[in-house]
């Protein structure tokens, strides 16, 4: 095959100089189109490449020319902290959307980023290699619609500030110049903007000033808050603080901070995730290990936090009096917009003194950089919902339901942004891959709720299911793992339910209603649609499967959806159990709810005194509660015999605890039973009948002296029970030793019976 032909080697090498000397002078970056064939377009950014004077390139696809760094798209994040002066993005391998929002903000003021791609009006129809990643089990490659690419190629050409060079098509003349940047003058030697040095000083604050008073940097990628994170700890070492201790969600995304730090130490003992100087340390620890067995510290410093999930850093706030978070706003992996929002209300709560710093001046390009507006855009990492002010006075009477058409959505960029705004705000790692598998998802579908035209809440869900007998076995067996298909797998592998892929489902995969306008029934209202939905359609049911919080199984109990599975190890992301929730839509679906509730009513009891036992006592009572009692064991007659002599004589708590734990499990279940005990008296009941915690942990957990203080708190909790869920003749035989006991009050104390 000849080789293809390209364009002028030294007008291409002219025009491209040209765009470059202008981002250079502009302290902006640029982006630069290589579209046509596969062969002509790698050829061409070797040609340059090869051509022009880059001091770092990275090439992130296939086919590299020689003695040019490459690297696969799906380890994109290696390149985090670094900075390059070209980065070659080859589309033809796979538009991987995280990999080139991860990527690009690599990339230093008066570099370039060369995509390579097909021609843009064939884009759209490319069999694009990320398709795998968006395909679910029943559809192939075919199946996915394209709006991504034709969005994506649209924005490009709308843009003029892209050079877009075609494969057989003349050069384009060069883009309007940018302003030439003059930088900005800082008085601190060590920071390179105003923002970045407030922001030094108000980490050291932090440390200085009063406890329990937070720091929150936040700002867009390159504005240096990682470094003043750095720079801070650097000083804070310098002045003797002891232990400095830094999270993230990964090593890998602190290393700007330590580099900051280590070249402010000259003297300092720096490793990758350590730096000694004497007797002070300044050291990253992962969050999970930081929450299951703390360290002490002077200082905790929580880099990248809208990757974290809120409840894990609730938990860290607690537990450290001297905290600075920062986020990104507009990250590739987590989502700044709905940390704020969600975070702010948390801090407000329980740190109302806490103080927030904003970055907006760019450190690595100049302010109004093209290639960052350009990334924003397309990527949606600029989306946002409806302003707060718009929906004050909203009236859920004039919210009106609808099933979104995605063609519509793709083409409408205002719909686009409100929607994906409200998921970002809902979820703490929404990223661009989202964004493609909303517009792209082939077994996706979407409602909304709009008011005066703009969406207010939305919910994805993706059907699931309608497996052959033959697989729905192979998927029992463990054989089988069919993508896309969470809640059918896991019903089938997990619970047991060799038949339950079969089924047809409905997963709401996303549900987020608008901040402003939530407690006001929207959620449920779509829940209800989808129900409806689902039946009209021949559904099976509906489900949904989150990490488990109190807030979220009231909100789907609501719903009436309710638990069949909890996963048995916290998630390592979120920090919370996953949970799987049901509602029957049809005969067959109410059949294979009614045996999931079954077990899970038999099974979770179990758990809880093992692989669960450290689950939140007020969470695994939500669990617990069920409409009915039909499905769990009954106490016999010698069973409330049992318990009258525990509760109200001296019988032990060991050899009582079969019948306590029915007891336990009948009160627990009933969300009528709840209001005859204290919330005190319930987690007492959950940690030791249920969860097994040994009588240390329980009495020091609870703030009791010892075993006896506890062991009389249950044999109290559980008179209550007895007295109040006992029937008449339970009633008579209580009044009965009430009496005897009376009369024996001056015998000589009983041994305990064995």
């Amino acid at each position: 095959m000849p080789e293809p032909a390209l364009p002028d080697p030294d007008e291409l090498i002219s025009l491209v100089s040209r765009f470059l000397a202008n981002r250079r002078l502009s302290s902006h970056r640029g982006m630069l189109l290589l579209s046509g064939k596969p062969r002509w377009s790698r050829s061409v950014a070797a040609e340059l490449l090869n051509r022009l004077t880059f001091n770092r390139s990275i090439w992130i696809g296939a086919d590299s020319p020689p003695k040019i760094d490459s690297i696969p798209a799906g380890k994109a994040t290696i390149l985090l902290g670094q900075e390059i002066d070209a980065l070659v993005f080859d589309a033809f391998s796979g538009l991987d959307v995280d990999a080139l929002g991860a990527s690009s903000g690599t990339i230093r003021a008066g570099g370039v980023l060369l995509m390579l791609s097909p021609p843009l009006s064939e884009w759209p129809g490319f069999d694009d290699p990320e398709y795998a990643r968006i395909t679910v089990a029943g559809y192939e490659s075919r199946d996915i619609s394209g709006r991504f690419l034709s969005r994506f190629a649209h924005l490009i050409t709308d843009d003029a500030t892209i050079l877009q060079i075609e494969q057989d098509k003349p050069l384009p003349p060069l883009p309007a110049a940018q302003p030439i940047y003059t930088p900005p003058t800082v008085e601190d030697p060590d920071c390179l903007t105003a923002d970045q040095l407030s922001a030094v000083e108000a980490v050291i604050k932090v440390v200085t000033g009063h406890r329990r008073r937070p720091a929150v940097l936040i700002s867009d990628r390159g504005r240096g808050k990682s470094a003043a994170m750095g720079i801070a700890a650097a000083r804070l070492l310098q002045r003797g603080v002891l232990q400095i201790l830094v999270t993230a969600p990964r090593l890998a995304a602190v290393e700007p901070l330590f580099r900051s730090a280590c070249r402010l130490l000259p003297e300092a003992e720096c490793s990758r995730g350590a730096i000694h100087l004497g007797e002070t340390q300044l050291r990253f620890v992962a969050p999970d290990e930081l929450i299951h067995s703390p360290l002490p510290g002077d200082l905790l410093l929580v880099d990248e936090a809208a990757a974290i999930p809120s409840p894990m850093l609730e938990r860290l706030l607690e537990h450290y009096p001297r905290i600075a978070f920062a986020s990104t706003i507009h990250g590739y992996e987590g989502t700044g917009r709905g940390f704020a929002v969600r975070f702010r209300k948390i801090l407000d709560q329980r740190r109302p003194q806490w103080r927030q710093i904003s970055l907006q001046t760019p450190i690595r390009w100049a302010t109004g950089d093209p290639l960052e507006r350009f990334i924003f855009r397309t990527l949606a990492l600029d989306a946002s919902p409806v302003p707060d002010d718009e929906l004050q006075r909203a009236d859920p009477a004039e919210i009106v339901l609808e099933t979104l058409d995605r063609d519509q959505l793709a083409a409408n960029e205002s719909d686009l942004s409100d929607l994906f705004g409200l998921l970002v705000l809902a979820h703490y790692r929404t990223t661009p891959l989202d964004l493609r598998q909303l517009l792209d998802g082939p077994n996706l579908s979407i409602t909304v709720l709009r008011y005066q035209g703009r969406i207010v809440a939305t919910a994805l869900v993706a059907r699931e299911g309608g497996f052959t007998p033959a697989t729905a076995q192979a998927i029992w067996a463990g054989h089988r793992r069919p993508r896309g298909h969470l809640l059918a797998q896991s019903l089938s592998a997990h619970l047991g339910l060799e038949t339950a892929a079969c089924l047809l489902g409905a997963r709401i995969m996303r549900i987020a209603v608008h901040p402003a306008l939530q407690q006001r029934g929207l959620g449920n209202r779509m829940v209800a649609a989808i129900r409806q939905q689902a039946e009209a359609e021949g559904l099976d049911y509906v489900g949904a499967s989150f990490g488990a919080t109190q807030e979220l199984m009231h909100f789907w109990r609501a719903g009436e959806l309710l638990p069949v599975r909890v996963g048995i190890r916290r998630g390592a992301s979120s920090g919370t159990h996953s949970i799987i929730v049901l509602h029957p839509t049809s005969p067959a679906g109410k059949k294979m709810f009614q045996q999931a509730q079954t077990r899970f009513l038999s099974h979770f009891p179990l758990l809880l005194g093992d692989s669960l036992q450290e689950m939140e006592p007020s969470l695994a009572l939500t669990l617990l509660q069920q409409k009915e009692e039909a499905s769990l064991p009954i106490l016999e007659p010698q069973d409330w015999l049992d318990l009258i002599a525990f509760s109200f004589a001296n019988r032990g708590f060991e050899i009582t605890l079969p019948p306590i734990t029915t007891l336990c499990l009948r009160f627990f279940a009933n969300a009528e039973h709840v209001p005859l005990l204290s919330t005190g008296e319930q987690r007492l009941l959950m940690m030791k009948v249920l969860q097994r915690h040994n009588w240390q942990h329980l009495a020091r957990a609870l703030e009791m002296p010892g075993r006896a203080a506890a062991e009389q708190a249950i044999k109290t909790a559980a008179g209550k029970l007895v007295t109040e869920m006992g029937d008449r003749q339970v009633k008579e035989r209580i009044e009965q030793l009430g009496i005897r006991t009376n009369k024996s009050q001056s015998a000589s104390s009983k041994a305990k019976g064995e």
